[in-house]
């Protein structure tokens, strides 16, 4: 899909002049010469592993009755070691799907180990704990491999280890668990960062959104719900701004923090409207919602498509229901959106005079 948006672009810059034929041949080549990012035969290797790892779990859950305990233990103790060393080999020749397979079937395979010596020996604990080794576990093996695969079965670990705390727990907070969620969420992000599986931040800023509704629907507390929509847009603003010391962290991230940042105040903004529901307080919020969407428009709407959309159907969701909420009448109904979209004209003309200025300054300084 980009290949073809660039080599449109390349073509299109040729006829205007702006680039000569050789080099966007040249620029096209180089493209087509960096390793996809995308490869079915390591998609199938890793699907592979999986399967394979899975089978071993199967194995272990089995309990193994007829085989002797030692011989249980050396038998899974050789599998890790066996596919670490095999994955440390393939990376050596350069067969980084190959050594991804085998890196999940040994992490997957340490969980079943776990398993097996606690079935064993009837050992005391918990699944939860079980679920917090196998992280480190997995954490460490992302580490010392720079596996960007391993980090995002440590990224499904840690939802496992929250879904384990749920289920141990009742979905009650008790003791210090439920902080180990987010923790493991940032050492998920520090596991992107340092292996470049950029995909895999989803996965952990995915694990702090839903952490933070559960927290929510514990307390269902109205400062919690404001702390959220207050704290998230002042997130947003400060991501979405060139800030210099924000600007190389953001930019790393790509899309996401302004984007799930953004998604935080409007599940805040949300809970406020369940708090809510009539006055005068109703209609200072809901005026504050869109003022919030046409604000993530203007400072992320151009260059972050999840923003645009997002903003866009906080809006529209947002008009209907205020209108269906506070307007009884057609008259008052078509005035409200008209007073809007004077409101929003008004916005999106200043936003384009500001974008015109951004970009000649832009023009003079590359000049």
């Amino acid at each position: 899909m980009y290949r073809g948006r660039l080599e449109r672009d390349l073509s299109l810059w040729v006829e205007k002049g702006l680039l000569p034929e050789v080099t966007a041949g040249a620029l096209l080549k180089e493209y087509d010469a960096r390793p996809a990012s995308f490869s079915l035969g390591n998609v199938l290797m890793i699907l592979a592993a999986i399967l394979l790892g899975a089978a071993i779990l199967l194995v272990v859950a089995s309990n193994w009755e007829a085989i002797p305990r030692l011989v249980r233990v050396a038998v899974i103790l050789a599998i890790i070691w066996g596919v670490h060393l095999g994955a440390a080999a393939m990376l050596n020749r350069g067969a980084t799907g190959a050594a991804g397979g085998l890196l999940v079937i040994g992490t997957l395979s340490f969980g079943g180990a776990i398993s097996l010596v606690g079935q064993m020996y009837h050992l005391s604990g918990d699944e939860l704990t079980v679920m917090y080794l196998w992280f480190a576990m997995a954490v460490v093996s992302a580490v010392l491999f720079r596996s960007g695969v391993v980090a995002a079965v440590a990224g499904f670990l840690s939802w496992g280890s929250f879904a384990a705390y749920l289920d141990t727990y009742d979905t009650r907070w008790v003791g210090l668990d439920p902080w180990v969620v987010p923790l493991m969420a940032l050492v998920v992000i520090g596991l992107v960062r340092f292996t470049g599986a950029n995909r895999v931040r989803h996965l952990a800023y995915l694990l702090i959104v839903s952490w933070l509704a559960w927290l929510y629907a514990m307390n269902e507390n109205f400062w919690l719900a404001l702390v959220y929509a207050l704290v998230g847009m002042l997130a947003f603003v400060l991501v979405s701004l060139p800030l210099p010391r924000l600007s190389s962290l953001v930019r790393n991230a790509g899309a996401a923090p302004a984007f799930y940042t953004f998604l935080i105040a409007m599940i805040g903004v949300f809970f406020l409207h369940v708090e809510l529901e009539h006055g005068w307080q109703f209609v200072t919020l809901a005026l504050a919602t869109l003022g919030a969407a046409v604000l993530a428009i203007a400072l992320q709407g151009r260059n972050n498509g999840a923003v645009r959309y997002l903003a866009y159907t906080v809006f529209a969701v947002e008009m209907l229901y205020l209108a269906s909420a506070t307007v009884g009448s057609i008259l008052g109904t078509s005035s409200l959106f008209l007073l809007s979209g004077l409101f929003v004209a008004v916005v999106a003309w200043i936003v384009i005079r500001l974008e015109r200025r951004f970009a000649a300054r832009t023009s003079e300084a590359s000049l």
